[in-house]
């Protein structure tokens, strides 16, 4: 028996990048996974059968991250399907493209927008899933943070904010939800996903320029979140994971 036998996660966000990197590995290690989706539902099925020719247990289940009510119903569906959730990847997150220079367009449904998502939306995941955590006597939440968060760069300034506040919301869940939930965040810098789609020479670019001279993948994201879903010692960290690129 490994730590992940018969374990129950949900990874919002699932289906697509980092989300489905992480799906697979834990349905690999013996997790029970549900995937979720907002508007990608080709997406997360593909992962789910993915994960079932393997041999492993997953399920797609829709919810909007930024409703409360959908998020509720999403983890008691969850529940009722595979038992009490015990792992929470708070993957789903959205950016604007706007140069940072450009604060005119920075406006007020934008910022609404991603932080309904980006902050608020893990927030409500994390509120959801803390009762069954509990009454199971343990669990462990992971954030995706940003470097965008900690540099104040990044796709726009919403953006990065947004990032910086989920930095922060790590570290007050990790507070709130203790003893028995451990609550940390993995801080990427920039990843191989969709997100380059169209940008890919520019993504080459920046890779050749990193320490390690190569973007991260989905994959190495991946195993650092199992990692810190894992670890029984730590709570309230914010990992980075960046090739070098902050250094």
């Amino acid at each position: 028996m490994t730590y992940w036998n018969n374990r129950v996660a949900l990874i919002t966000g699932g289906g697509t990048g980092i989300g489905r990197a992480v799906s697979l590995l834990l349905a690999q290690k013996g997790a029970r996974v549900a995937v979720n989706y907002s508007r990608s539902r080709n997406a997360a099925e593909e992962t789910v059968q993915q994960i079932v020719d393997e041999g492993g247990r997953a399920f797609a289940v829709q919810a909007n991250v930024a409703g409360d009510m959908d998020v509720r119903q999403m983890v008691a569906t969850v529940t009722e399907t595979y038992g009490p959730i015990t792992a929470l990847v708070n993957n789903a997150g959205i950016t604007r493209h706007i140069p940072l220079q450009d604060l005119e367009s920075v406006t007020e449904d934008v910022w609404n927008e991603l932080y309904d998502v980006n902050v608020k939306g893990m927030f409500h995941c994390a509120r959801a899933v803390a009762e069954g955590m509990q009454k199971a006597g343990s669990g462990s939440i992971v954030n995706l943070g940003s470097i965008a968060g900690s540099t104040g760069s990044g796709s726009s300034l919403p953006y990065a904010v947004s990032k910086a506040a989920v930095h922060g919301l790590t570290l007050s869940l990790a507070h709130a939800l203790s003893p028995l939930i451990r609550v940390n965040a993995i801080v990427p810098g920039a990843v191989a996903t969709r997100w380059w789609a169209g940008n890919e020479e520019r993504m080459n670019r920046l890779g050749g320029s990193l320490l390690l001279q190569r973007i991260s993948s989905p994959e190495d994201i991946a195993y650092m979140i199992c990692a810190a879903l894992e670890q029984p010692s730590m709570t309230g960290q914010l990992i980075t994971v960046d090739g070098g690129q902050t250094v």
